[in-house]
């Protein structure tokens, strides 16, 4: 079988397991969101907490119940790993600086996950437990709460309460994300993930000096890191390391963890606003972007340049052996549309093309299908600006399912897409501007560029994954990329509770014969066209500078 074909073989295999889960994933997620009914744990969460789960919440207090659990969440990561030399099971290492502390912080309470350290050679078991493991759960069911807040907002009128925080909180959790990650684990230990609390390891000699492997709970940490569309790894070779992902079935088995939740939550928004072909017409979106990114990808690591490429049946370096050229950019491409950031290969070694295709995934705002929650929402705002250029187009006032697209709404939706850019860039910016920040890079030109806009454009839209080359241990590095990740993750959502807060207050306006059909294909294609139009036209000229500069040369 030719490496081309197998990867058409996986492809194919990926889509039909997602088919088989995307009904009931997405029905039992409707379910989790719309009953009344709270289980015993989860009672007993609310109690421990002192919040009342039964009190509806307007937007500015759903907006304090996000903000005021991820400052806690910050604060608490942080402290943990400034302590942590003083704590068991830290395998002998010491506690974190205190910009890395900060900065490795601020990453996964964001859902980030970037990493400026070495999983293995940094975190003990309790960091990595007790902190780490815990805010891929939490920080991914807040994702998740944030869109299930926005759904409200359209499937509800004449009142602007969303839903009840601390309630979607817990229930994402317990309901949702727990048993499946727990299902996850299971799979990835049967097929050779690690799982277990040992210490460190002489395994051998190796370039005349000992090799060492420190063990941990990797497996469980593997399966909410893919599944949260999370993306931090327990070693620094992430996804490529055999204790992670050990098999190329566990390699496809994590892209679909990765897709899954954010595909099925479609189906969800569909059923939550009375209209299942609603959510059908956002999945149709996500998967036309998604297949025409892994189609572009594989196009360009496939392509045949020279002997040494044609004799390894594709780009190769960088890539996992185990896993080939046609498993690694369909990776690459699931990893950089979502907000996950895991990598089984090195994206700094993709093509100069290729590369440029994991940046325009990030920029594209991680929506297709985006992160668990983030990417709902982040395409729900697409959709209204889609509807309203559509009504400029028709000179109509625009709707969607069944609400007016105001100068309000409109205003929220701008300030929304305009976030991440601002940050990508003026970051960006100022770091090849200042005198020290360039001395990070480990390549010039093109190349060099490109590592800098990938790792700000990785941090301000939530992904984690990184160019590599480019020394990000740095203060400067550290506290801008921290400030990026938080800035790029909160400040979007006060747009996204205020939009759903106004869209709740309103009364439903009738369909007519004018109204825009947004469940037919004719929308799907105007998504489409809205989101690329307008990523094109924002990214361009910082592209052209970086991966089409490299690419074309």
């Amino acid at each position: 079988m030719g490496p081309v074909l197998a990867g058409v073989l996986q492809l194919l295999a990926l889509i039909g397991a997602l088919a088989l889960a995307y009904v009931p994933l997405g029905n039992h997620m409707a379910k989790v969101y719309s009953s009344e009914k709270h289980w015993r744990v989860e009672k007993w969460i609310y109690k421990g907490i002192g919040a009342n789960p039964d009190t509806e919440m307007r937007w500015a207090s759903y907006l304090r119940g996000v903000l005021a659990f991820s400052a806690a969440g910050v604060l608490f990561l942080y402290l943990l790993q400034r302590l942590q030399g003083s704590l068991p099971g830290s395998l002998g290492f010491s506690s974190i600086e205190p910009a890395q502390a900060f900065d490795t912080a601020a990453s996964f309470v964001s859902n980030t996950n970037w990493q400026s350290y070495y999983g293995e050679q940094a975190m003990g078991h309790v960091v990595q437990t007790a902190g780490l493991a815990v805010q891929n759960f939490v920080s991914a069911a807040v994702g998740i709460a944030v869109a299930v807040a926005l759904v409200r907002g359209f499937a509800r009128s004449r009142t602007g309460e969303l839903g009840n925080f601390w309630a979607d909180l817990v229930r994402g959790t317990v309901r949702v994300l727990v048993p499946a990650a727990a299902i996850a684990a299971v799979v990835l230990v049967a097929c050779g993930a690690l799982q277990n609390f040992s210490g460190i390891h002489e395994v051998g000699q190796f370039m005349g000096g000992s090799q060492q492997w420190n063990g941990g709970a990797v497996a469980s940490q593997e399966a909410i890191k893919e599944l949260g569309t999370n993306g931090g790894g327990y070693f620094n070779a992430n996804s490529a390391h055999p204790f992670e992902n050990p098999t190329p079935f566990t390699n496809l088995f994590e892209i679909f963890l990765i897709l899954v939740i954010p595909l099925a939550l479609t189906r969800t928004f569909g059923i939550m606003v009375g209209s299942v072909k609603q959510g059908y017409a956002i999945l149709a979106t996500m998967v036309t972007i998604w297949v025409g990114f892994v189609a572009l990808m594989m196009w360009t690591e496939f392509a045949h340049h020279g002997p040494a490429l044609q004799a390894a049946g594709g780009a190769m370096e960088g890539k996992e052996a185990r896993f080939g050229v046609g498993a690694s950019a369909l990776f690459g491409v699931s990893t950089t549309l979502t907000s996950t950031g895991a990598v089984d290969s090195f994206h700094s070694s993709f093509t100069g093309l290729g590369g440029g295709i994991t940046m325009l995934g990030m920029m594209l705002g991680e929506i297709a299908p985006g992160g668990t929650g983030s990417g709902l929402y982040g395409m729900l705002i697409m959709a209204i600006i889609a509807v309203f250029i559509a009504g400029l187009m028709v000179g109509r006032t625009p709707e969607y399912l069944g609400k007016k697209i105001g100068a309000r709404e409109m205003k929220l939706a701008a300030c929304y897409i305009l976030v991440t850019p601002a940050l990508v860039l003026i970051f960006t910016a100022a770091s090849m501007a200042l005198r020290t920040p360039p001395n990070s890079m480990l390549n010039s030109g093109a190349h060099g560029f490109s590592e800098v806009l990938y790792a700000f454009t990785s941090a301000s839209n939530n992904n984690g994954s990184a160019f590599a080359g480019l020394n990000a241990n740095t203060d400067w590095f550290n506290t801008t990329t921290g400030l990026a990740m938080l800035l790029g993750r909160f400040v979007p959502m006060v747009f996204v509770l205020a939009l759903a807060g106004s869209l709740a207050e309103q009364k439903p306006v009738p369909a007519t014969a004018g109204t825009l059909r947004t469940e037919k294909p004719l929308f799907t294609g105007l998504l489409v066209g809205a989101i690329l139009i307008i990523t094109g036209l924002t990214y361009f000229p910082a592209l052209a500078l970086g991966p089409l500069a490299e690419g074309l040369a």
